[in-house]
């Protein structure tokens, strides 16, 4: 696997801190070399995070905000107009976005309010919200977030980073918490939508 770098943008609240720790952790506890973490503005409840996670084979030795992605991750829909979200994301690169719309409809979308995407970029939709309030009961879309970012990524198989996620949400968390996280991951996972 050559070096994977990805951006995260959400809000406080949503988890786009703790997903970018997740893919982190379950990564090099799968012996894969891996970075993650948080750039925060203000720190409040539904201010703007950003957070970074950046994978390899070999050591990183690079210690900075990813500012040319392969893969954008937007976990608020919002976002999106924001000049920073899409900026720097590779030709050929991925976005993944929590939104109800279909890939193709936020293609348009992105379009018509002239957010203009660089050569190649595939994007991937799926509803993190709606998996998050029907399973977990909360509007916190990280986990589902997770599912389909290690479908569309491959950068490790669904049941070994299940198995990571799940010994490090049992250390905080009780196991129904936990068991309803993994729901949703898997459920995200099975429902992500490409072009």
């Amino acid at each position: 696997m050559a070096r994977l770098e990805i951006r995260w943008h959400g809000r406080g609240g949503m988890g786009a801190k703790t997903a970018a720790l997740l893919l982190g952790e379950a990564l090099i506890a799968h012996h894969k070399y891996a970075q993650a973490f948080p750039e925060y503005g203000p720190e409040r409840r539904g201010a703007p995070v950003k957070a970074y996670t950046r994978l390899d084979d070999e050591p990183i030795y690079i210690h900075s905000g990813i500012t040319q992605p392969d893969i954008v991750v937007v976990l608020d829909p919002r976002l999106i107009k924001e000049k920073e979200t899409l900026e720097g994301l590779k030709e050929n690169g991925k976005l993944l976005v929590n939104t109800t719309l279909e890939p193709g409809e936020l293609r348009k979308k992105l379009e018509s309010e002239n957010l203009v995407l660089p050569q190649g970029v595939k994007i991937y939709t799926v509803d993190a919200s709606g998996i998050a309030k029907s399973i977990l009961g909360v509007n916190i879309p990280n986990t589902p977030m997770l599912g389909a970012l290690i479908k569309i990524s491959n950068v490790m198989e669904l049941d070994e980073f299940i198995e990571a996620v799940e010994k490090r949400l049992s250390v905080k968390f009780k196991d129904e918490i936990v068991k309803k996280n993994i729901e949703a991951i898997r459920k995200a996972y099975e429902e992500v939508k490409g072009e």
